[in-house]
């Protein structure tokens, strides 16, 4: 069965690239290739464009394109992998993140508590531990942290000894429906409009494909990747991303100030022309799924990496600065 994709921000991520025609640009989330085909259309021949994708779905339909389309260079690897590249090499590079609609409808990815399905939620599910797997076995107290820092759950502890009995009464959690109905029973309140699972949905989805590991990765490697001049285009649709986004373009955009020796000139900022977008209001209408995203861009200047270090400011909660 085919699940369709609406790409959301399609001409403002294009526009934000400001691509030019013989460049060489990066999709680093290809999903179902809706950015990339537009990026294509303004390459000229001489163009070329590298996807990156973890999902064997979007690689397939990425190497149907590749085939078709000579420009195109297909890695079945996530965004982490950036780093491998060669320094100085794209002209623009965009991280499109979160999961696509395809992924969320698909009962058999395990991505929804809207659909039965297995309770899978790997962005590869050849690779990895499932989400079933990580419940199985996973303390109390991890499982709290989890849904508690990439979730930002205020039930957490109460949702994990609630997975942990049912472990001991029924044994492991193995489908999305019952995950979901664990949930409900344990959140004491529930928000306006929003499934009582969702939160937890996120956190275990974001904690089982290290995600937010994986973007810092990603974020620092483009600093190596991306030529001067070249732009930095980030879509993301929850805070937490977004935060290490913002966070990330303005510690970059600012003189780099060393402590230890204040009256020293401090090197030059390695971003400039730092901006953020929302989607308008007749996106949103058209596809509710475009609500929460948010935009942000940067021109990567001509500083040189040495001269200041990368390193990453911390993923938020104490399940960011580790792999539990």
């Amino acid at each position: 069965m085919t699940y369709p994709h609406r790409t959301v921000l399609l001409n403002e991520a294009v526009e934000a690239l400001q691509i030019q025609p013989d460049g060489h640009y990066i999709d680093a989330t290809f999903g179902r290739g809706g950015h990339s085909r537009a990026i294509l259309a303004r390459l000229s021949p001489a163009g070329r464009l590298t996807v990156f994708d973890k999902d064997p779905q979007a690689i397939a339909v990425a190497q149907a394109l590749a085939a078709q389309d000579a420009r195109v260079a297909v890695r079945h690897e996530g965004f982490a992998a950036l780093g491998t590249l060669p320094p100085a090499s794209a002209d623009g590079l965009l991280m499109d993140l979160g999961v696509s609609s395809p992924q969320l409808d698909d009962p058999a990815r395990g991505f929804s508590f809207r659909h039965d399905g297995p309770l899978d939620m790997r962005m590869d599910p050849t690779r990895g531990t499932s989400a079933a797997e990580w419940l199985a076995t996973a303390s109390v107290a991890e499982m709290t942290e989890v849904i508690r820092d990439y979730g930002e759950e205020r039930f957490a502890a109460s949702i994990a000894k609630a997975i942990d009995r049912r472990r001991q009464e029924r044994g492991p959690v193995r489908t999305t429906a019952e995950l979901a109905e664990i949930v409900a029973g344990a959140v004491k309140t529930r928000e306006p409009g929003k499934d009582p699972a969702t939160r937890t949905f996120q956190a275990v989805r974001i904690h089982v494909n290290a995600e937010l590991e994986e973007l810092q990765q990603a974020l620092d490697a483009s600093l190596s990747v991306l030529r001067p001049g070249g732009r930095l285009v980030v879509i993301s649709f929850h805070s937490l991303e977004d935060r290490m986004v913002k966070q990330f373009m303005a510690r970059h955009a600012r003189p780099a100030v060393d402590r230890r020796a204040p009256m020293l000139e401090p090197p030059p900022p390695l971003l400039a022309h730092v901006s953020r977008t929302m989607p308008g209001a007749a996106e949103v209408e058209a596809n509710p799924r475009a609500r929460s995203a948010v935009m942000r861009a940067a021109t990567r200047t001509a500083a040189p990496l040495a001269a200041r270090a990368v390193g990453h400011a911390g993923v938020a909660g104490s399940a960011g600065r580790r792999r539990l």
